[in-house]
């Protein structure tokens, strides 16, 4: 076991620096176009939801996520350079992501199940719990 785990360990290694980026390029994309995509006609659908106030609810929401889908990735381009700077956009961005995430599962995805349900409703094959659990860990760990 050991050496095959030091074969898989040189393959690796030059790939360690790009690692976190995987994870960063992912959600800051997803995050930006989950955001871009509400550009249009969510406002009434958080109306139909009971949200009060939906037309500002839908602008900050959609210009919330694509700009922390924005700071997810300019943190990280950031953390050499300005690395106070570039840690804080990360958590900030991060952290936004979950509060949104949080919301989104408790309004728009109220109905889905825990480990069972309809098969497009089920929490742990959704996007949305990894998004929220991707926001959480880089509000928690930052560029560090």
């Amino acid at each position: 076991m050991e050496k095959l785990n030091g074969f898989f360990d040189g393959i690796a290694k030059p790939l360690n620096g790009v690692a976190d980026w995987l994870l960063r390029l992912g959600l800051g994309i997803a995050f930006f176009l989950h955001g871009y995509g509400k550009t249009d006609g969510f406002a009434g659908y958080l109306g139909s939801k009971g949200i009060p106030l939906p037309e500002v609810t839908a602008f900050l929401v959609t210009w919330g996520e694509m700009l922390a889908g924005i700071g997810i990735i300019l943190g990280g381009v950031l953390a050499k350079s300005l690395s106070e700077l570039g840690h804080l956009i990360t958590r900030l961005s991060g952290g936004a992501i979950g509060i949104i995430m949080i919301f989104a599962l408790l309004i728009a995805h109220s109905d889905w199940g825990i480990f069972f349900g309809e098969r497009n409703k089920v929490l742990f094959a959704s996007e949305q719990l990894f998004l929220l659990i991707l926001g959480t860990y880089f509000a928690i760990k930052g560029n560090k």
